[in-house]
C-alpha cells in the first residue's frame, strides 16, 4: 500500500441536496469482524464490510496470519477462521497502510500468540505515537521493539501463555481497551480493563456476540470493569455490518448548512457510544430526524432525515467527546456556518490522529475566512450565522481522510471554491464519498 499521487479537488457553493444515500460500513465493526471471525473456528460470513484501505490491510494482515479470506461477487466476506492460539507466523512485514486501528489492535492479538510480527505503515501512520498500547502488552509479557518515539516500524513478540493484566486505561482510548481484550483472548485466566470514560463498547458486544466469555460491570463512579475470560472457543457468525456514523456526519453536516436540502441516509449505525455528533446538532438546532429505528447484530440502527437548519453555536460539553471524537472536524465546519460561539475543550486526543485535528483544522477555516481561536486542547469558533463563508483558498488536507472531507463539505457553503490539496486519502474509509455528494446535488 504505497503513498499514492496526491489528488487536488476544488468544492463550491452547492444546490440543495436532495435524495437518499446508502453510506459504507461502519469502520470500527468492519476490522473487528475481520479480527473475530478469523480467530472463529468455521466459517463466518460479512456483508456490509467497508472496503475502505484500511479495512483491506486487515483483511491481508489476517490472511498473513492463516485466516481464509474471501468476497464473493455478491459482496458477501467469508472468513474462515484459524481459531484464538492459532494464528501463523506472517512471512513478511504487515503493511498497515493509514489504519490505527489496523495496527493497534493487531498489536494485541499478536501479543498473546506464539508469533513475531513487524508492522510497517504510510508516513501518516509512522507519525503515530503507539506507547499507549505497548504499555499494556509489555506488561503482558510481549517484546515489542519500536522505532524511536514508539513509533513504527516496530516489531511485536508474541508470548504464550501471556500473563494476564488488570489495566487501568490512563486516557478513554478504545483502541488500548481492545487491544488488551484481543490479547486476553489466549491469555489464561481474567484479563481486565478498567475505564473510568466509556469508549466506544463495539468490541466488548462482538466478542461476546462470538461467545467469549466477557462480562462488563460499573461501579458506583461510572467506572467500567471490563473482564474475559482467556483461550475462548470463537463460534463463527453472519454479521451485516451497519452504516458508519462517521462517515454519516459529513453528509449530515453538509445538509444542515446547504439551505433547501432535504437528505435521507439509510442504515446509520447509532451505538450510544458513538453517536454524541447527532445528539450535539440537534442541540445547535440541527433538523435530524430518526425513521425506522431498529436493531441490527445487537446494533441500534435507523435511517436519519436531515434538513437544512439555522444552526446556533453552543458550549460543547467535554463528556461527549469519546462518543464523538472522529467528528469534531465536521462539526467544526457547522460551527463556523452557526450563530453565535461555539466552544470546545477537552479534545487533546485529537492531536493524536491522523494529524493533529485542532491544528490543521484551525488552520484551514481560517484559511477559508472562518473566525477560530485554537486552545491547548479545543477550538473556538464564532460563526457566519448562516452566511456563506468567504473560501476561495487552498488547505492542506495533512494525508487526514476526515480532515478533507471535512473541508470538502465547507466548500458547499462557501462563496468561492475550497481546494483541498489531496482527496486520495478519503480511500481509506469513503471511497465513494465524492460520487454520493455529486449524486445528492443532481
Amino acid at each position: 500500500m504505497t503513498d499514492q499521487t496526491a489528488i487536488p479537488r476544488s468544492f463550491a457553493a452547492s444546490a440543495p441536496l436532495k435524495g437518499k444515500i446508502a453510506i459504507p460500513g461502519d469502520k470500527s465493526i468492519s476490522h473487528r469482524s475481520l479480527m473475530l471471525s478469523a480467530l472463529a473456528v468455521g466459517t463466518s460470513r460479512v456483508t456490509g464490510l467497508l472496503e475502505g484501505h484500511d479495512v483491506l490491510a486487515t483483511a491481508a494482515a489476517m490472511r498473513a496470519m492463516g485466516a481464509s479470506i474471501e468476497r464473493r461477487d455478491d459482496g458477501e466476506w467469508r472468513i474462515h477462521g484459524v481459531g484464538v492460539g492459532g494464528l501463523l507466523q506472517p512471512r513478511e512485514a504487515l503493511d498497515m497502510g493509514n489504519s490505527g486501528t489496523s495496527t493497534r489492535l493487531l498489536m494485541g492479538l499478536v501479543a498473546s500468540h506464539p508469533v513475531t510480527a513487524t508492522f510497517v505503515g504510510d508516513a501518516s501512520l509512522s507519525s503515530r505515537p503507539m506507547g499507549r498500547v505497548i504499555d499494556p502488552l509489555s506488561q503482558m509479557g510481549a517484546d515489542i521493539s519500536a522505532s524511536p518515539g514508539g513509533r513504527l516500524p516496530l516489531m511485536v513478540r508474541g508470548l504464550a501463555p501471556a500473563i494476564p493484566l488488570s489495566y487501568r486505561l490512563p486516557m478513554a482510548s478504545a483502541q488500548v481497551k481492545s487491544a488488551v481484550l484481543l490479547a486476553g483472548l489466549n491469555t489464561p485466566g481474567i484479563t481486565e480493563v478498567i475505564e473510568p470514560v466509556p469508549t466506544r463498547d463495539h468490541s466488548e458486544r462482538m466478542l461476546q456476540g462470538f461467545g467469549a466469555d466477557l462480562t462488563v460491570e460499573t461501579d458506583g463512579n461510572g467506572t467500567r470493569h471490563i473482564r474475559i475470560r482467556g483461550e475462548a472457543e470463537l463460534k463463527p457468525q453472519t454479521i451485516v455490518v451497519p452504516g458508519d456514523p462517521s462517515s454519516a456526519a459529513f453528509f449530515i453536516v453538509a445538509a444542515l448548512i446547504v439551505p433547501g436540502s432535504d437528505v435521507i441516509i439509510a442504515n446509520v449505525g447509532l451505538n450510544p457510544t458513538r453517536a454524541g455528533l447527532v445528539e450535539v446538532l440537534k442541540l445547535m438546532g440541527g433538523d435530524i430526524e430518526l425513521l425506522d429505528t431498529r436493531a441490527v447484530g445487537g446494533e441500534p440502527v435507523a435511517d436519519l432525515r436531515v434538513r437544512h437548519s439555522a444552526l446556533k453555536g453552543i458550549e460543547v460539553d467535554p463528556a461527549v467527546v469519546p462518543s464523538m471524537v472522529d467528528e469534531f472536524p465536521i462539526l467544526f465546519v457547522a460551527a463556523a456556518l452557526a450563530e453565535g460561539r461555539t466552544v470546545t475543550t477537552g479534545l487533546d486526543e485529537l492531536r493524536v490522529k491522523e494529524s493533529d485535528r485542532l491544528s490543521v483544522m484551525a488552520t484551514g477555516l481560517k484559511a477559508i475566512g472562518a473566525r477560530v481561536e485554537e486552545s491547548e486542547d479545543g477550538l473556538t469558533i464564532d460563526g457566519t450565522a448562516g452566511e456563506p463563508l468567504p473560501g476561495g483558498a487552498g488547505v492542506a488536507g495533512h494525508l487526514d481522510h476526515r480532515i478533507c472531507m471535512s473541508f470538502a463539505v465547507a466548500g458547499l457553503a462557501s462563496r468561492a471554491p475550497v481546494t483541498v490539496d489531496d482527496m486520495a486519502p478519503v480511500a481509506t474509509s469513503f471511497p465513494n464519498f465524492e460520487a454520493l455528494l455529486a449524486g445528492l446535488q443532481g
